[in-house]
């Protein structure tokens, strides 16, 4: 494998943190009783921002970083940062968002950011010919990675994404549906969240 820093960052510092920063938003849910305050519709919104960052991480993890994944990345940034604010706008009226939560939100954010900044700074003609800059045409097409990541880490990272993202988000929906009787805003909470 290339000992370039930036791919090592990446690796071992940004995906790590990420998932840490995620598993760490879900605890400061189960402890403002999410299931009981926002309910059901924001874990819906937690597995929407999962996924947004999951489309691009899982490109970065397997195809080749071209001008499409690039741009795929940096839109999928932008829809994150809609996502967050319609999640945020909906929770702040229905539960206490603690300074730690808070603190949390502010590494969901930036790791995926980041992420565009180093992949972009690794693929720099391929980044500015997606602008038309550069001396090198932008390239759309999809295809693998011709020297793909260690099978290992793929699996070690789309796992742990699995243990430490989707299975707990997975599990506050289902305690969301459960507490409400199948509803997705309690019914404490629908007059707030209207």
């Amino acid at each position: 494998m290339e000992q370039d820093p930036t791919l090592l960052l990446l690796m071992y510092f940004v995906v790590p943190v990420w998932l840490m920063a995620g598993f760490a938003d879900w605890l400061c849910h189960r402890a403002t009783n999410i299931e009981t305050t926002a309910g059901a519709k924001e874990s819906i919104i937690h597995l929407l921002l999962f996924a947004e960052v999951a489309g691009p991480f899982l490109a970065v993890l397997l195809l080749e970083v071209n001008a499409l994944v690039i741009a795929f990345m940096i839109v999928m940034f932008f829809v994150h940062e809609a996502t967050t604010l319609w999640d945020l706008s909906y929770a702040v009226r229905l539960r206490k968002i603690t300074p730690i939560e808070q603190h949390v939100h502010s590494y969901l954010e930036l790791m995926p950011l980041t992420a565009v900044l180093m992949i972009s700074a690794r693929h720099w003609p391929q980044f500015l010919a997606l602008f038309g800059l550069g001396d090198e045409a932008p390239r759309f097409d999809i295809a693998f990675k011709a020297n793909p990541l260690p099978l290992a880490y793929i699996i070690g990272a789309i796992v742990a994404a699995l243990l430490f993202a989707v299975l707990p988000y997975m599990e506050e929906l289902l305690r969301g549906l459960r507490s409400n009787h199948g509803r997705f805003v309690p019914l404490a909470a629908r007059s707030s969240a209207q």
